[in-house]
């Protein structure tokens, strides 16, 4: 490959503005983590190798939209069946499932297949990558589908209004982009709420604990300013009263700029 290696992912958060197109530097050209040869696509994010390791693709979650699983899975299928491929990242430690995550490239390629999938349509920005450059590089793979409503994004429900509570609370335990205005700024306790309902018991909000703040911070994003600001925030659905999404990092809030 020609590009620098970076020697393992960074722990900084980016600042996600909507319609931008950042430059991409070393992207998600991490350290070699090992190669082989795909001998089965599991699901649209995981396979397995014909060593028998399993893998998932890193930095990438599917739309909460069972119709198009089949599809998903095709589309991985169409990129790297029968192919050598090389697994990059900080290591190779399997997760509590036994999969390997890993950013995956293709033979002698330099773009990840997380990023082709997602010009495809096939696939979300996930919050798991916090490197800057890789995490630009992959909002930016998914910038270019949804502006041009290819795969997920020719269904304008992929991003669920903030206003329809209901509508979120059937995604429980899944993956969500969420876009709305943020009504209100309030703190409980060490929790402060990112509330886009008047009713703040039922509607939907961000949550984001007293230790994320400084990182949110140190990424450009001041909590207090996001108050009538329009934002995508995404994560995983969790049901406390009403349907919450819990801020880990900066990469799950877009502030969007223009709207």
């Amino acid at each position: 490959m020609s590009k620098p290696i970076k020697p393992a992912l960074a722990f900084a958060g980016a600042l996600l503005l909507a319609g931008s197109h950042p430059a991409i530097a070393d992207g998600c050209l991490f350290e070699p983590q090992g190669e082989g040869r795909v001998a089965e696509i599991i699901d649209g994010r995981s396979f397995r190798l014909t060593d028998g390791r399993e893998v998932r693709l890193a930095g990438i979650e599917s739309a909460a939209n069972e119709t198009t699983r089949a599809n998903r899975a095709a589309a991985l299928s169409a990129l790297i069946a029968g192919r050598d491929v090389t697994l990059l990242g900080p290591d190779d430690i399997p997760d509590r499932y036994g999969r390997q995550t890993a950013i995956v490239v293709v033979g002698a390629t330099e773009t990840p297949v997380q990023a082709l999938l997602l010009r495809q349509g096939d696939a979300l920005v996930s919050t798991e990558i916090v490197d800057k450059d890789c995490a630009a590089e992959l909002s930016q793979a998914e910038a270019e589908a949804r502006q041009a409503k290819r795969g997920v994004w020719a269904d304008p429900a992929v991003i669920k209004n903030a206003e329809s509570s209901d509508d979120i609370l059937s995604g429980i335990g899944r993956f969500a982009v969420v876009e709305g205005i943020v009504l209100s700024v309030r703190q409980a306790g060490a929790t402060t709420y990112l509330n886009f309902g008047r009713n703040w018991t039922r509607g939907f909000a961000a949550t984001i604990s007293r230790r994320t703040i400084a990182a949110l911070e140190s990424a450009g994003i001041a909590v207090k300013s996001l108050e009538n600001r329009r934002i995508r925030v995404r994560g995983f659905v969790e049901a406390r009263s009403g349907p919450r999404i819990e801020v880990l990092r900066a990469g799950q809030i877009e502030i969007l700029v223009g709207k």
